[in-house]
């Protein structure tokens, strides 16, 4: 049985390029904002990987992030963040709030399905 990862990104072909170079080996979940990731988790999903943009409407990511380490049945789950934003400050930020990676926009997908693998 694959690996389930939930992608949370407001830009469709982000995550369907995501999705590609990943389907292969993991079940691919997209929803366009963590609004609608809480809801889906809530509804009784839990993915072993999250990739979460920064940046979305209704819910950021990082708010995301927030929500996810602080809920008891979901702060196991490891989430890799996208950001478009190259700064140290936000990256250490993240980090320091539970992300287990981050990587910057726009990334080589090669490297992202290197890191997913890593982390599950």
């Amino acid at each position: 049985m694959k690996k389930k990862i939930l992608i949370l990104d407001d830009k469709e072909t982000i995550a369907k390029v995501i999705s590609i170079y990943l389907m292969t080996e993991y079940d691919c979940i997209w929803l366009p904002n963590g609004l609608e990731g809480v809801k889906w988790l809530q509804e009784g999903n839990t993915p072993d990987l999250i990739i979460s943009d920064i940046r979305m409407p209704e819910m950021r990511g990082d708010d995301f992030l927030e929500w996810i380490k602080q809920n008891e049945l979901f702060r196991h789950i490891p989430v890799i963040m996208l950001s478009s934003e190259d700064s140290t400050s936000e990256r250490i930020r993240l980090l320091e709030e539970g992300a287990e990676d981050y990587i910057v926009k726009p990334f080589n997908p090669m490297e992202l399905k290197i890191r997913v693998k890593k982390i599950i």
